[in-house]
């Protein structure tokens, strides 16, 4: 029996703007050993439908696999990471044909285990480093998610096309996706199979599973190991959430979607006399931009609790950082005690998963990417990109997905392969694949 891989294979799958990687260990051809990294999608190529597409793509990974998974790997909570593993209509109950699969192990951050979330129902200020308080945050995210797409179904006069079409993205990403939670924590409870939930420097779980492979957690850090991962607009991240969560508060006590209507005696809405007008457009911007700003420090937070990984193998370091923000970056290479160690592993690295699609901040420059030493005109680093252009952000503002400059330094100093090109796809298939001699 071999002790080690020879050969490591990644497929990437055309979800669209999601994640799907399956990270494949080859020890003989007939010994593989299979870890699906994440399995989402919130918006697909056009012409295809989720229910019929996801499916498909569930079908693929099976057949990938030979039947039988390793390991899931759900590195956060956002719908397109993890949409997937539902079991209901919306994706054609796909997440069935994983938990068929049969994983032995299924991995999350430590913000999804239940035993963390089990009394957290309400945020609360008992501690500034309080994880009851910070779990709550994250549940109470999902409320105001749910009232913000609510909301672009019937926008507001104040709500420009553009506005609702990034709201009704950002809230569609966060909303709570109870059919894949619940179906990953059923995963993990199968007969032979475990859940590990992880945070910066602790046991994938993996090592038995593995021979050979070196598995390193480096994020997201606990609470008690950074308090950067909580960082929002408010400095009492559990006030913030005392005054925002929920649809009640959104409709009611916080006049964000509630616009500038004023009722007339007839019922109508009053005219505003011309010179107040200027004012008042101004107003109803920033009113919009209010309500952005509040559901993308949302997204910002969820993306700061994403799993990162990186694994090692015969002298080829691959690493999975989820959508990790800076944030969740700044604990492992600047705050952690082994934070100089953690960098010069990282500066070796053969193969990039790049972060959040190929958000800026999700691969930060001096920190993360001027470190690693391959990258440059020979193109010895492989970077990997699953993304879909023009569904995420705007390039007016600077926040496009993926960011023009990053893609632009990717294709220039890496080996880059992109779900959105074509040419990086054969002729109807549903993935592409990069092999690593080991």
């Amino acid at each position: 029996m071999a002790t080690k891989p020879t050969k490591v294979e990644l497929r990437a799958y055309q979800v669209g703007f999601g994640d799907c990687f399956l990270l494949s260990f080859v020890y003989s051809k007939e010994d593989k050993r299979h870890l699906l990294i994440d399995f989402g999608t919130t918006e697909l190529p056009k012409g295809k439908k989720a229910s019929v597409h996801m499916p498909k793509i569930a079908e693929r990974i099976a057949e990938d696999c030979g039947g039988r998974l390793t390991a899931v790997v759900a590195t956060h909570r956002h719908a397109d990471h993890i949409s997937g593993f539902g079991t209901d209509g919306k994706t054609g109950k796909s997440g069935e044909i994983i938990r068929g699969l049969k994983p032995k192990v299924v991995i999350q951050p430590w913000t999804e285990d239940p035993r963390a979330a089990r009394n957290a129902k309400h945020a609360t200020t008992d501690s500034p480093r309080s994880t009851k308080g910070f779990i709550a945050g994250l549940a109470s995210m999902h409320a105001v998610a749910d009232a913000v797409l609510a909301l672009t179904k019937q926008p507001p006069a104040w709500m420009g096309v553009q506005l609702a079409k990034e709201l009704r993205f950002l809230g569609m990403d966060n909303i709570k996706n109870r059919s894949a939670v619940e179906n990953l924590i059923a995963m993990g409870k199968a007969w032979g199979a475990r859940s590990v939930w992880v945070r910066h420097g602790s046991n994938s779980g993996l090592g038995s599973y593995l021979p050979g492979v070196k598995v390193y957690v480096l994020g997201p850090p606990s609470l008690e190991q950074s308090e950067k991962i909580r960082k929002q607009h408010s400095r009492d991240v559990d006030q913030f959430w005392h005054l925002l969560a929920g649809p009640a508060a959104l409709q009611t006590q916080v006049p964000l979607a509630k616009g500038l209507k004023r009722k007339g005696r007839t019922g109508s809405t009053a005219r505003t006399p011309p010179e107040a007008r200027w004012f008042r457009d101004r107003l109803q911007r920033l009113r919009g931009q209010q309500v952005l700003e509040i559901v993308r420090s949302l997204d910002d937070q969820m993306n700061n609790t994403s799993v990162i990984l990186l694994f090692e193998v015969g002298g080829k370091k691959l690493l999975f950082p989820g959508d990790a923000q800076i944030e969740n970056w700044s604990y492992a290479l600047e705050g952690a005690p082994n934070h100089k160690a953690t960098r010069a592993l990282l500066a070796s690295v053969d193969l990039y998963k790049v972060g959040h699609h190929g958000s800026l901040n999700a691969t930060p420059k001096k920190l993360l990417w001027e470190g690693f030493k391959k990258r440059g005109s020979k193109k010895r680093l492989k970077t990997v990109l699953s993304t879909l252009p023009g569904k995420h952000g705007q390039a007016r503002n600077d926040t496009e997905v993926p960011r023009r400059p990053l893609l632009k330094t990717l294709q220039e100093e890496s080996d880059l392969r992109n779900t959105n090109n074509p040419k990086d796809f054969k002729s109807g298939d549903l993935c592409l694949q990069i092999e690593l001699s080991v």
